[in-house]
């Protein structure tokens, strides 16, 4: 992935909220840009989950936990869990 360096000005007293380590601030920033655009409906939860290094389904109850319902899918990510879904119970039935 490539990434950009953005420079942010940020109230001094907003960064204990952010995160308890001052290095992790900029990491918390991103957890917080990838939610909010999933939440908005700009990032698919496979994307979300791809930028925050987990699993799809790790992603979804992570930002459930955290008030971001998982509502709709589109059809193709639809499609691609029941194909997944397939794919382990068939392995699951010849072990």
């Amino acid at each position: 992935m490539q990434t950009e360096k953005i420079t942010m000005h940020i109230p001094a007293d907003i960064l204990p909220i952010l995160a308890k380590k001052k290095k992790d601030v900029p990491s918390k920033i991103f957890e917080y840009l990838i939610l909010e655009l999933y939440r908005l409906g700009e990032l698919s939860s496979g994307k979300a989950a791809e930028y925050l290094d987990m699993e799809r389904f790790e992603f979804v109850k992570f930002a459930s936990r955290l008030g971001i319902p998982f509502i709709d899918m589109d059809m193709e990510e639809l499609l691609t869990d029941c194909h997944r879904a397939h794919r382990i119970v068939i392995k699951e039935s010849h072990k």
